[in-house]
C-alpha cells in the first residue's frame, strides 16, 4: 500500500463507521428490536413450549415437531448472520430472506388458524416486525454502500 492511500484510509471514515450516525443508529435499533423478536421466539419454541398456548404454538399450528427444530436453528445461525459485524453481506442478505419468509409464514399461520378470533395481535404483530426487519434491511443496504465507495476511494489513491 502506497503512503498517500494510507494516508487517505486514515484521514476517511473507517468501514465499520460508514453511513451517517443517524443511518447507524436506525440499522441497530431496528436489528436489535428484530434480534430480540428471534431470540424470544428461539426460547419460547425450546423452553416454553405452553406458552401462550397450552398444546405449544406448534401443535396449535398444526406444524410438526420437527419444523421447530429447523426453525430454531435457522434463527439462530440468522442471529448470528445479523449481529456479527464480520459476515459478508451475501450471508446477512440470507438472513434477511429468512427471517422475512418467517414473519410472514407466522401471520398467514395464525390467520389460517383463526387466531385472529383471539387477538388480532396474533397476525398483525409478525407483520409490524416484518416493516421492522425491512427498515434494518434498507439501511443496512445503505450503510454497505458507503462502505463500499469508502473502500473503493481509498484503493483508488
Amino acid at each position: 500500500m502506497s503512503i498517500a492511500a494510507a494516508r487517505t484510509m486514515r484521514s476517511s471514515p473507517s468501514t465499520a463507521s460508514a453511513g451517517t450516525k443517524k443511518d447507524r443508529v436506525i440499522y441497530w435499533t431496528t436489528t436489535g428490536i428484530v434480534a430480540a423478536v428471534m431470540l424470544f421466539s428461539i426460547v419460547n419454541f425450546t423452553f416454553l413450549q405452553g406458552f401462550p398456548f397450552p398444546e405449544g404454538g406448534f401443535v396449535h399450528l398444526r406444524l410438526p415437531d420437527y419444523f421447530r427444530i429447523e426453525l430454531t436453528t435457522a434463527k439462530i445461525l440468522g442471529l448470528a448472520a445479523l449481529l456479527i459485524p464480520a459476515v459478508p453481506a451475501k450471508m446477512k442478505e440470507f438472513a434477511y430472506f429468512g427471517f422475512g419468509i418467517t414473519l410472514l409464514s407466522a401471520s398467514i399461520a395464525h390467520l389460517s388458524v383463526g387466531d385472529w378470533h383471539r387477538s388480532v395481535l396474533f397476525v398483525v404483530d409478525p407483520l409490524i416486525f416484518l416493516g421492522l426487519l425491512t427498515v434494518s434491511y434498507v439501511y443496512f443496504n445503505k450503510m454497505e454502500a458507503s462502505r463500499r465507495r469508502t473502500v473503493g476511494a481509498a484503493a483508488r489513491v
